[in-house]
């Protein structure tokens, strides 16, 4: 195996409104697989494009003894694409039938180098992944966006890369396709580089780099150990503030007494020398020694202050690296059993086999997981009962005032920012509560006066949930469609939380078999093969 590598080099990248994103970036990535992690808006993305030489840093360096090939962590297919195209071979494809069709040209032999049988690779790594029913020339158009994703990254893995960067690629993967692209990257040769917060996936990396305010940390092992190691760290942390805090206030009261001590001294003197019948000009020298002498104590004391309070700030830093993401208990009526929905013989559309129609009966306090593979109906049911897409046949009514978190969040509208949106969701709020909610879900006061489309996956998706959750009449029925996809931890543990006490009826759709287990379920709806199942928990 050659010692491939990626070296950063004091990298910065300025954002286009004058932020500094991150500054003085130094780390070697070598063939280990690495996870890279951090909080959202951090600037993952940015550093992964960089990495692959997608864009350049504002200053410093980005060096690689080899080539790269980024995975973007949105994947949409372009109109008219094919599944040759999704996976990065349509060029070539193309060079080898206008060779076979005559051509000499010589830029046609370059772009087929000695990948003649690519097809063929393409056709036995479908195959290999349980996607035979696709062919090189399958309109993309008519993939799930799991079968999208996977797509992409086998085209990833034919291009015989030196290093793989790839932005979150387990994204809206069931569970069988996300530990097939697990056991796909162990067999994965050559240089590794992940961002993710897929727990499951960063478990099988061998070293996890964090990106924070403070630069990168890498840490040498698996999630496991990084999250133990970032828990030490914590704590560490906390009791480091502990003890600055009370070394000044120790030293306060050591200070406090000096001066004291320094009063009463000078009042004896002041108080001696009047008896004493002393001179007035004994008494004011007496006097300017005093003052002189307390000046300097007060200048001294006063830099001690400020060297104790400084130790302080910076101790609170390392702390404030982790302050807890918050959101907020949604006010809504606790329904009774009555019937929130009902769909009875509901054909879905662009669905397929048995799970293309569905009848439900939704009551108020129910709470629903759905849970199946990627194609089968999750998000169209979804759809269908916000009424986003009209079903082939059947009928269905909904009682309820009904709030939809699609997974591509067009409830945001990018070119405004997320401030605007959230007041126009509830103009009875006061500003400076919307902002402070904002600022608990990690959503700082630049952010919120940037347009949406300029923040992370993981901001854009704590915007889009705060415009729905912090409505001005808060939804009776959620419907929530993959929402733990690009959300940090503390996001994901924050939401976790806030669900638990969600007094609606709750739908959700999600692939983490950890976050529907912390959500408190009443009910899982089960996409079969012989149809859908509704069971209790």
């Amino acid at each position: 195996m050659t010692n491939n590598h990626l070296v950063l080099k004091d990298v910065s990248y300025v954002l286009p409104d004058n932020r500094t994103l991150f500054s003085g970036l130094h780390e070697q990535f070598d063939t280990r697989p690495t996870g890279l992690v951090g909080r959202n808006g951090i600037g993952k993305t940015v550093l992964a494009r960089i990495l692959s030489g997608v864009l350049q840093p504002t200053s410093g360096q980005c060096q690689c003894s080899g080539s790269v090939h980024y995975l973007a962590q949105q994947v949409v297919p372009p109109d008219g694409s094919t599944v040759a195209g999704l996976a990065g071979i349509k060029p070539t494809l193309d060079a080898i039938d206008r060779i076979e069709a005559g051509s000499i040209a010589p830029e046609a032999f370059d772009a087929v180098g000695n990948r003649w049988d690519i097809q063929e690779q393409l056709c036995n790594a479908l195959e290999r992944n349980k996607l035979g029913h696709l062919k090189a020339d399958t309109p993309a158009g008519v993939l799930s966006g799991g079968e999208a994703i996977r797509v992409s990254l086998i085209g990833a893995m034919l291009s015989d890369a030196d290093f793989l960067v790839l932005d979150e690629p387990s994204n809206h993967l069931d569970q069988p396709n996300r530990q097939a692209i697990i056991e796909q990257l162990q067999c994965w040769p050559r240089g590794l580089i992940v961002v993710s917060h897929d727990r499951q996936l960063l478990e099988t990396m061998e070293r996890i780099i964090e990106l924070s305010s403070r630069g990168l940390h890498s840490y040498g092992g698996n999630y496991s150990f990084y999250a133990e190691a970032k828990a030490h760290e914590r704590q560490t942390a906390i009791e480091n503030l502990s003890a600055r805090k009370l070394e000044r206030q120790r030293q306060e009261q050591a200070m406090r007494k000096q001066r004291m001590r320094q009063e009463r001294r000078q009042a004896r003197g002041n108080r001696q020398g009047k008896e004493a019948n002393q001179t007035k000009i004994l008494l004011d020298r007496q006097k300017e020694r005093s003052e002189t002498s307390s000046g300097a104590m007060h200048r001294k004391q006063a830099a001690s202050r400020a060297q104790l309070n400084q130790s302080v700030i910076d101790a609170a830093k390392e702390v404030e690296e982790e302050l807890p993401i918050v959101l907020h208990k949604v006010p809504v009526r606790q329904a009774a059993k009555r019937r929130v929905a009902e769909m009875n013989a509901v054909k879905l559309p662009h669905i397929s086999g048995a799970t293309s129609t569905i009848s439900l009966l939704l009551g108020g306090q129910q709470r629903i997981g759905v849970v199946g593979p990627n194609g089968c109906g999750k998000s169209t049911l979804l759809r269908v009962l916000v009424g986003r897409v009209t079903p082939l046949a059947g009928e269905f009514h909904v009682t309820s005032s009904s709030a939809y978190l699609d997974q591509r969040l067009e409830n945001l509208e990018p070119d405004k920012t997320v401030l605007e949106q959230l007041q126009s969701a509830n103009s009875t709020a006061a500003e400076g509560d919307l902002r402070m909610r904002l600022a608990q879900l990690g959503i700082d006061a630049q952010k919120i006066a940037i347009p949406s489309g300029s923040l992370s996956g993981g901001e854009r998706l704590k915007a889009a949930l705060a415009c729905i959750l912090y409505a001005a009449s808060p939804p009776e029925l959620l419907l929530l469609d993959e929402p733990s996809n690009h959300l940090d931890l503390p996001s994901l543990e924050a939401l976790e939380v806030m669900l638990r006490g969600y007094q609606g009826t709750l739908i959700v759709v999600s692939h983490d078999a950890s976050f529907l287990k912390n959500i408190g379920l009443s009910d899982r709806l089960l996409a079969t093969e012989q149809g859908w199942v509704l069971e209790p928990v």
